[in-house]
């Protein structure tokens, strides 16, 4: 270890720095060394830190006194005494290990930081640096941009003569997924968003205003926008028939934060426009708590104003009477005749005849079969969408060719195309309750498939459900860059103690509702918007 003795040789060599020293080192051209021993001068040496902070304080002073280039210092400074003390910091005293333990007893060393070897420096043959390499940027490695090849497995080729189109629900899976930015219809918000951006209440009952509204509204507006977007990608692959979001317009039919949607009408209009161009159908299905049926009348009444804004926007799309409205006949209610008469009464009271013209009704598989609906849809002339599926779990009486004739039947009356629905339950399903979820895709065109009727195919993969079928019976061409695997089935979670929900009650068995009787919150649609 250094001993003492070299560490006071510093405090030695920092005591024998005068200020006028320091003085003249800076306003010399060329610094001097401290010592003229030629000795010394071949040394690299440093001013400790306790001598720079001499220096700034001999600095200080010099800036009120007049330097001679030729006589260095004036003298005030001249006269300093070199045992004058200056207040600076007190600094940390070096430590023995920052002494060199090279410097022998008497030599004069500064101490200064250690220099890091490199592995060049440490090793006589470490290979040589290229300069030029060194000079240049180093280039990032990009990463390739090739397409995604999926392996699309094939299918087991089927015959019909089914004519019709194969449609598919709301949302185009290929286009949500797109980027830089997603390609979809049914852009949402909450109430809270609106508040937060600012409402004022209409008056009268008239539509509410601020930043709120705008945001909501804008979001119709993009919305409108995409659907262009979605025809014209239906289009190019053959794909003619499409149901529209009941989400397009959030709120619309909100009793407090509803809208008109005539601000909009330029978008609607360029989207049914391209709609009628390409012989396209577009169909709505609102949300199952639109129950014209329910005790309630203010259940009704937003069921009223839901079935207005569907209509709304298909008057400014311009659409034909083949653009129907779906609904479910609803909840029980502890009475179905009962039901039945309550919905009798509001279709021929309440609705307009726009209402009246557009509205069809769909079997389901819990509350109202085929069976239930036909006598009212036949009185009213009110058309039925039968939907396979859930005539499986909830069956008709009827045999299917009879009961499609008499369908057919009430759709010729109104001079509508028909339409019917088709889904598939998920692999595994047991119960009832589990029988009602949708598969993926669906594998098969039912047997009793009229050849001149509109299917619309409820199913996950929505477009690739569509492709799965045209490919099986070869209905139309599907390009292979748009194809997807299809995913494995999830299995059911499945506790120890389940019940089982028996079709056409529609009843709370088990801590299990329909999801076709009343909400409890009447005013909620079917994403969880306030209607």
């Amino acid at each position: 270890m250094p001993s003492k003795r070299k560490h006071s040789a510093l405090a030695q060599v920092e005591e024998n720095v005068n200020v006028a020293e320091i003085a003249s080192v800076l306003l010399s051209p060329v610094p001097p060394t401290l010592s003229e021993n030629p000795q010394e001068t071949s040394v690299e040496r440093k001013i400790s830190k306790r001598a720079k902070n001499r220096r700034a304080a001999a600095v200080a002073v010099a800036d009120d006194t007049t330097v001679s280039p030729d006589t260095g210092l004036d003298s005030p400074l001249t006269e300093l005494e070199l045992d004058t003390p200056i207040l600076t910091k007190k600094k940390r005293r070096a430590k023995a290990k920052d002494i060199p333990e090279a410097a022998a007893d008497g030599d004069v060393v500064i101490a200064s930081k250690r220099k890091r070897r490199t592995k060049a420096e440490g090793f006589s043959s470490a290979p040589e640096i290229d300069s030029e390499a060194l000079a240049s940027p180093r280039k990032r490695r990009t990463k390739a941009n090739e397409p995604v090849v999926y392996d699309i497995p094939p299918v087991e080729t089927r015959e019909t003569d089914f004519k019709g189109r194969l449609g598919y629900a709301c949302l185009n899976t290929l286009l949500r997924a797109s980027k830089p930015e997603s390609v979809f219809c049914s852009r949402t918000c909450r109430i809270d968003t609106i508040l937060k951006h600012g409402f004022t209440a209409g008056r009268d009952g008239g539509e509410g205003m601020g930043e709120g509204m705008d945001y909501v509204k804008e979001l119709g507006r993009k919305n409108a926008a995409n659907l262009m977007e979605i025809i014209e990608w239906n289009e190019k692959n053959h794909i003619r028939f499409f149901r529209l979001s009941s989400e397009m317009f959030p709120f619309s039919s909100h009793a407090k934060y509803g809208y008109s949607l005539k601000y909009a009408r330029e978008e609607l209009k360029a989207a049914g426009d391209l709609a009628r161009k390409y012989g396209h159908r577009l169909t709505t299905h609102p949300g199952q708590f639109t129950q014209l049926g329910s005790p309630k009348d203010d259940v009704v009444e937003a069921s009223i104003r839901e079935l207005d804004y569907h209509c709304e926007m298909m008057r400014y799309m311009e659409l034909g009477k083949d653009s129907v409205i779906i609904l479910h006949m609803g909840g029980v209610y502890g009475s179905k005749e009962d039901t039945i008469a309550r919905f009798r009464g509001v279709y021929t009271t309440r609705l307009t005849d726009e209402m009246r013209a557009r509205l069809v009704l769909e079997n389901d598989e819990i509350c109202y079969s085929a069976d239930d609906l036909l006598p009212v849809c036949e009185e009213l002339g009110i058309p039925i969408v039968l939907d396979y599926h859930h005539n499986w779990i909830n069956p008709s009486t009827l045999p299917i060719p009879e009961l499609i004739s008499r369908i057919k039947v009430i759709w010729s009356r109104k001079g509508i195309k028909p339409k019917q629905h088709l889904s598939d339950p998920r692999p595994g399903a047991e119960t009832v309750m589990e029988k009602r979820a949708h598969a993926d895709r669906c594998k098969a065109l039912p047997d009793d498939l009229p050849i001149d009727m509109d299917l619309m195919i409820e199913a996950k993969d929505k477009e690739q459900a569509v492709f799965q079928l045209y490919r099986v019976y070869r209905l139309a061409p599907v390009a292979h860059e748009n194809l997807r695997p299809e995913k494995p089935p999830k299995p059911f979670e499945r506790s120890r103690s389940r019940t089982t929900l028996e079709p056409g009650h529609g009843e709370d068995i088990g801590g299990m509702v329909s999801s076709y009787c009343e909400s409890p919150d009447p005013g909620a649609d079917s994403c969880g918007s306030q209607r």
